[in-house]
């Protein structure tokens, strides 16, 4: 994020404390909507932002976390996958 952009954020949440969904690469953390907010790992590893946002309403938190501590993603980086691989999907 642009260091000259003030984002209005609900809260700022340690990345220890939200929940890491490996199957989907994303970290979620309740949101007081009952819902959740979400940020995927890539973002985040690509220092692309540090806002996870809530899909159901208009509250967002600021993510804080050390870019060593991350986990290494699961895919290669090139975006190649192998043919014989299976993708897993959500129905």
């Amino acid at each position: 994020m642009a260091d000259d952009e003030e984002i209005a954020v609900y809260d700022e949440v340690e990345i220890e404390d939200m929940t890491y969904d490996e199957t989907l690469q994303i970290y979620h953390y309740p949101c007081p909507c009952g819902d959740r907010f979400e940020i995927a790992l890539m973002d985040l590893q690509d220092e692309a932002t540090d806002i996870a946002v809530c899909p159901s309403c208009s509250l967002m938190i600021r993510v804080i976390y050390d870019l060593d501590n991350l986990p290494k993603p699961d895919f290669d980086p090139s975006g190649s996958k192998p043919a014989d691989q299976q993708v897993p999907v959500a129905a």
